[in-house]
């Protein structure tokens, strides 16, 4: 069973892409490319009008995957965080919108996807949410950094990035992580709705908007992006 499912749901108009490894839903390459195949299929479906990311119950995403992260291979860090962060700016870039359904905890990159999302339902419960990259001897890749300036609350963007302070579901609304919280039941419904609404949007005029609106910070990440894969070679 493959870990990234796609489906069609409110009569056809949202892409309902799932990431259920039955873990942490850690980010490998493959995942990742999973991912960003499923969106490029719903953006050139013309009945699709939004898309869904959801995670499994209890995890949205615990970031990337570890196994790559502790294994000591500069240049595979490298390249797994940089096809993230293409990832995380293909959301926030998309032509359409893309409703994060946030099932429980969302950590690192499980987080930097929830920034990239137009709207961001998690799930009211004991669950974390943040970027605790300084707590595990990590600095934020700058492309990153650029995102959470961008969709990070001012008042807590300090302590979300240079401090790696996690949050709960109710603090994750206003730091800027997330939009609204709901019963853990009602997440996936809530984000269809959700989704489903933004799918009537015009679709030339939100493309656009997107384009002009966003484009600095899509720039930045696009650069950060580039010269962390030249590093590497």
């Amino acid at each position: 069973m493959s870990v990234v499912s796609s489906e069609r749901v409110a009569e056809g108009t949202v892409a309902l892409i799932t990431i259920d490894d039955g873990k942490a839903n850690a980010l490998s390459a493959d995942i990742i490319a999973d991912i960003s195949a499923a969106l490029d299929e719903a953006c050139a479906d013309e009945a699709v009008g939004a898309a869904v990311l959801a995670g499994r119950d209890g995890r949205f995403s615990g970031g990337f995957d570890l196994q790559v992260m502790q294994a000591g291979d500069f240049t595979a860090i490298v390249n797994l965080v940089a096809d993230g962060g293409d990832l995380v700016a293909k959301c926030f870039g998309c032509s359409i919108p893309v409703v994060a359904a946030c099932t429980g905890h969302a950590v690192a990159a499980g987080a930097l996807l929830l920034m990239g999302c137009d709207v961001r339902v998690g799930a009211d419960g004991p669950f974390k949410i943040g970027l605790n990259e300084v707590a595990i001897g990590m600095v934020l890749p700058a492309w990153a950094m650029d995102l959470a300036e961008a969709r990070l609350s001012k008042r807590h963007v300090q302590r979300c990035v240079v401090n790696a302070r996690l949050v709960g579901p109710g603090e994750a609304v206003d730091a800027g992580f997330l939009d609204h919280v709901v019963e853990p039941a009602m997440v996936l419904e809530r984000a269809i709705a959700e989704a489903a609404e933004l799918a009537t949007l015009n679709g030339p005029a939100y493309g656009k908007t997107v384009e002009q609106f966003r484009s600095p910070v899509l720039d930045a990440m696009a650069d950060h992006l580039a010269a962390d894969r030249s590093s590497v070679g």
